[in-house]
């Protein structure tokens, strides 16, 4: 009953300047979690707001005097010692979020629709005949576009190319004999970021056993990212999309040019 009673009057006492001091928290919440996702950090991220939930449990709802105090203890010093820690990934979070992609939800707001899907048909119809030639010649490809999650540390596993996307480019590092075939290329923006990468490979049971490691691949970065990739069989020459930790076969090259356009910003 104490509880409820403790309950009752804080919502009691909620105002209209309250709500949205909860909404802008959640909001920062959920783009932090998105930005701590392409670290691998996300454990740590949830294991921290549990560790600040139950302190906020502790020492300010049911007031426990000796292990609120021990609590804020760890609060006073535990940020310093998840900086010292963590370096690294509060270096690439504070890096990310002052990056252009930090804010692009902001940007989207404000261009116009037309502006974007002419400037996504034009990075897009590169890709979309290059997998179209390559799928007639079953030749092998994975190509991942990064969208709000940062790629970096696939990035860094391949070649850094900063090239501009080309057709002719593309083809050339899928074919059969170069050095670059067998890993996947990574688009960022308008540019070929990298190539030959090394993506995460999924484990899931129900994946056709007919599936190859190009396949896997695709299906492994589009669930722990939010990045679309495409994959040319170098068996069979079809097209598949992964995206959202779902992977679509044998598209045809209209619906892969539909789905990056729609996708891509």
């Amino acid at each position: 009953m104490e509880f409820l009673l403790i309950v009752s009057n804080i919502f009691s006492g909620i105002q209209l300047r309250d709500i949205i001091d909860i909404l802008l928290v959640a909001f920062f919440l959920y783009e932090t979690y998105l930005l701590m996702r392409k670290t691998g950090a996300t454990p740590i991220f949830l294991g921290v707001l549990a560790f600040i939930a139950t302190w906020i449990l502790v020492s300010h709802v049911f007031k426990l005097k000796l292990m609120g105090a021990i609590l804020d203890k760890f609060i006073s010093v535990g940020f310093i010692v998840l900086i010292i820690v963590f370096q690294r990934e509060v270096r690439e979070f504070l890096q990310a979020l002052g990056s252009n992609r930090g804010f692009g939800f902001i940007k989207r707001l404000f261009r116009a629709k037309d502006e974007e899907i002419g400037q996504n048909q034009q990075l897009v119809m590169p890709v979309v005949m290059a997998v179209m030639d390559m799928a007639k010649r079953k030749e092998g490809a994975l190509i991942a576009f990064e969208r709000n999650i940062p790629l970096e540390k696939f990035v860094e596993t391949g070649e850094i190319i900063n090239a501009d996307i080309n057709a002719r480019l593309i083809e050339n590092i899928f074919f059969k004999n170069s050095p670059l075939h067998d890993g996947a290329m990574i688009i960022v923006g308008k540019k070929v970021k990298a190539a030959g990468c090394i993506l995460p490979v999924a484990q899931n049971q129900d994946i056709p056993k007919s599936l190859g490691l190009r396949h896997r691949s695709a299906l492994g970065l589009s669930q722990e990212t939010d990045a679309i990739v495409v994959v040319v069989s170098e068996e069979n020459g079809k097209i598949s999309l992964a995206n959202n930790g779902n992977l679509r076969l044998n598209i045809t090259a209209d619906d892969l040019q539909k789905e990056l356009t729609a996708n891509i910003k």
